[in-house]
C-alpha cells in the first residue's frame, strides 16, 4: 500500500482523534482525522469541478496549516502533480517557477497572496483561496484515490542553483514510497521505542523537502502533528506544545544555547559558576583528560543545574532532529551535556530529502550520522559525495542538461566534500559548488547578489558573498568606497531581496582580489575558498 493510501487509512481509523493541531500562541485549534479527510473531500470534489486531470499540476501556495495538509493530500489523491510554494518567497521568484511547471490551477491560502502573484505571472490560469475551496460541498468523507504507477512523477520542489535560476526537483512516487517508511523506522529507534502517540512540534514550511516528509512520516505512524503558525511566537508554541522532539535547522538550536548563556551569565553568582565548572568538566571528559575534580563538578552541575536548563528548553524532550546545513559541534555536545540528544540528519532536495541519520546511540559531534538503508554513497576522487538509491529524484522539472549534470549512471553529485570514519558514520568538509546554505537551511546562489551588489555602485570593483553554514549572509567588499557607502548600497539591495538572501554585515576590505595576491586565478575568477581564508579573522569578526 502506498503512503498516501495508509495515510488516509489512519485517518478513517483516527477520525475521532486530534491528527493536526495549530499552535497559536499558547491556544491549540486542533483537526480530527474525519475533519481533514473531510476537507481533503471538498478539495478532491474542487478539483474535480475544475476539470484537473492526473498529471496536471496544482501549485499551492500558503503558510503551514490543516488546509495545507489537505490540499496536499488532496492533490496527490486525484493524481496530480502538486507543487508547493513558499508562501514567504518574493512573487516575481515565486512567478518564474509557476512560468515554468505550468500549473492549471494555483491555491493561495487568502486573496493577499492570490492578488500577488496575479500581479506577477501574467499568464495566470485559475487562481483560487482556500475560502473559495473548502466552499465545497460534499455528501462523503469517502473519495477515490488516483491509481499512479511507481514512476509517474507526484510531486515537484522548487530550489535553486548555482546559477540563481530555480529548478523544480520532481519526485516519484516511488521517491517517497521509499523514504516514508524509513523515516518511519528510523523515529521508531529514537529514544526507546515510539507508541505512535508522539508530541511532535513542526515549525518549517511544508513546502522544504524535509519538512513534507516529516509530515507525510508522522501521519504514515498514524501519528498527531502540532503546528507553528507564528515564528514570531515560536518560543510560546513550543511551551504549549511540550514536544518529545522536533525537527531544526541549526539556527533555532545556535539561538537556544546563546540565550541559556546569556541569562546566565547575567543572574552570575553560585548558579552560574557551578555550569561554567560543570561545562569544563564536560568538555575534559569528552576529552579523555578530567580528573576527580571535574568529575565532582560533572556530578553536581549534573544534577542541580543541567535538568532545570533542560525542562526551561522542553520539559518532555526526549531528544532533537537537525537538518537543513550542519550542525556545529559545540552547539551538538552542548545539548548532550543537558540531556537533549541531537541527531542530524543530512540530505538535499534532490535525495528525497534525506542521505544520512544520525543512530541511537552512535551519534558522533560533528558528523551528520550513517547511510540510510538501501542507498549506495561513494567520493569521487575530488572528495565529492555522491548517491545511488531510489531516494534519487528523476531529475529537474524541463531541465534534462541540468539533470544530466547531477545525475550520471544513477548516481547523485551533491556538490558537498565529505569523509566518513570507521564507524560509517559521515561528515561534510566543505563545498564543490558555490551555492551557499546558511542556518535557515535555504539554498543561495551567491552570484546573482554578488552582481547586484557590483551594480549597486561604481565605486565597488569586488565583491564576494559568504555565509555557508552561517546564521546570515555576509560580503566582502573591494574599491575606492567608504563604509558608510557600502553600508547604504547594500541597504538598497536588500530591500529587494527575501529575508533569507539580504546581506547582514559587510568588511570593506584594504586590497583588492589579484592574480597576483592568490585571491585571483589567471582567468579573473574569485577562489573562493581562498578568500575566506585570507579574511578569516575579519569574516569571523563579523559573527562574532
Amino acid at each position: 500500500m502506498t503512503f498516501l493510501k495508509t495515510i488516509l487509512a489512519n485517518l478513517r481509523e483516527t477520525s475521532g482523534k486530534a491528527m493536526l493541531v495549530e499552535m497559536h500562541k499558547d491556544q491549540r485549534v486542533s483537526s480530527l482525522g474525519g475533519d481533514l479527510l473531510h476537507r481533503s473531500a471538498q478539495v478532491v470534489a474542487y478539483l474535480k469541478n475544475a476539470g484537473v486531470q492526473p498529471g496536471d499540476r496544482v501549485a499551492l501556495l500558503a503558510p503551514n496549516s490543516a488546509c495545507w495538509v489537505a490540499c496536499d493530500l488532496a492533490i496527490l489523491s486525484s493524481g496530480a502533480i502538486c507543487v508547493p510554494l513558499y508562501a514567504r518567497q518574493a512573487p516575481d521568484e515565486l512567478a518564474v517557477m509557476l512560468g515554468d511547471c505550468e500549473p492549471v490551477l494555483l491555491i493561495a491560502a487568502d486573496d493577499t497572496l492570490r492578488e500577488a502573484i496575479g500581479k506577477a505571472w501574467k499568464n495566470a490560469p485559475a487562481l483560487a483561496t482556500f475560502d473559495e475551496v473548502f466552499a465545497t460541498e460534499v455528501d462523503t468523507v469517502d473519495f477515490d484515490v488516483h491509481e499512479a504507477a511507481g514512476d509517474d512523477p507526484m510531486t515537484i520542489i522548487y530550489t535553486s542553483g548555482t546559477s540563481g535560476e530555480p529548478k523544480g526537483v520532481v519526485y516519484s512516487w516511488d521517491n517517497v514510497d521509499f523514504m516514508v517508511p524509513v523515516c518511519a523506522r528510523e523515529l521508531n529507534t529514537m529514544g526507546g521505542e515510539r507508541s505512535g502517540d508522539d508530541k511532535v512540534f513542526h515549525y518549517l514550511p511544508f513546502c522544504f523537502a524535509g519538512s513534507r516528509i516529516v509530515l507525510w512520516t508522522t501521519l504514515y505512524r498514524g501519528n498527531p502533528l502540532m503546528m507553528s503558525t507564528d515564528l514570531l511566537q515560536l518560543k510560546e508554541e513550543l511551551q504549549a506544545a511540550d514536544p518529545n522532539y522536533y525537527l531544526n535547522v541549526p539556527t533555532l538550536l545556535e539561538r537556544i544555547r546563546r540565550g541559556v548563556n546569556d541569562m546566565l551569565e547575567k543572574r552570575g553568582g553560585v548558579v552560574c559558576g557551578l555550569y561554567r565548572r560543570g561545562e569544563r568538566a564536560f568538555s575534559r571528559t569528552l576529552a579523555g583528560d578530567a580528573g576527580w575534580g571535574d568529575r565532582l563538578a560533572l556530578a553536581v552541575a549534573g544534577r542541580m543545574i543541567f535538568p532545570t536548563i533542560k525542562k526551561r528548553i522542553g520539559a518532555s524532550l526526549e531528544f532533537l532532529i537537525c537538518g537543513s546545513a550542519p550542525l556545529s559541534e559545540e552547539t551538538q555536545r552542548w545539548f548532550e551535556m543537558i540531556g537533549i540528544p541531537v541527531y542530524q540528519v543530512y540530505g538535499l532536495t534532490e535525495t528525497t530529502a534525506i542521505v544520512t541519520m544520525d543512530q541511537p546511540g552512535e551519534a558522533r559531534s560533528g558528523f551528520v550520522g550513517k547511510s540510510i538503508e538501501g542507498i549506495e554513497l561513494q567520493i569521487t576522487d575530488d572528495g565529492e559525495l555522491i548517491c545511488k538509491g531510489p531516494n534519487v529524484c528523476g531529475g529537474y522539472w524541463n531541465q534534462p542538461e541540468a539533470t544530466q549534470e547531477v545525475i550520471r549512471d544513477g548516481w547523485f553529485y551533491t556538490g558537498d566534500q565529505f569523509e566518513v570514519d570507521e564507524r560509517g558514520n559521515w561528515r561534510i568538509i566543505g563545498r564543490v559548488k558555490n551555492l551557499l546554505v546558511p542556518e535557515s537551511g535555504h539554498n543561495v546562489a551567491p552570484e546573482p547578489i554578488e552582481q547586484a551588489i557590483l551594480e549597486s555602485s561604481e565605486r565597488i570593483e569586488q565583491a564576494i558573498v559568504i555565509g555557508h553554514g552561517r546564521p546570515f549572509l555576509s560580503a566582502i567588499v573591494t574599491g575606492d568606497i567608504s563604509d558608510e557607502d557600502v553600508a547604504n548600497a547594500l541597504a538598497q539591495i536588500n530591500d529587494e531581496l527575501p529575508h533569507y538572501r539580504r546581506i547582514r554585515k559587510h568588511v570593506l576590505a584594504g586590497e583588492l582580489f589579484t592574480p597576483e595576491n592568490g585571491l585571483l586565478t589567471a582567468n579573473q575568477k574569485m577562489r573562493r575558498k581562498v578568500i575566506e581564508q585570507h579574511f578569516s579573522s575579519q569574516i569571523e569578526g563579523m559573527y562574532q
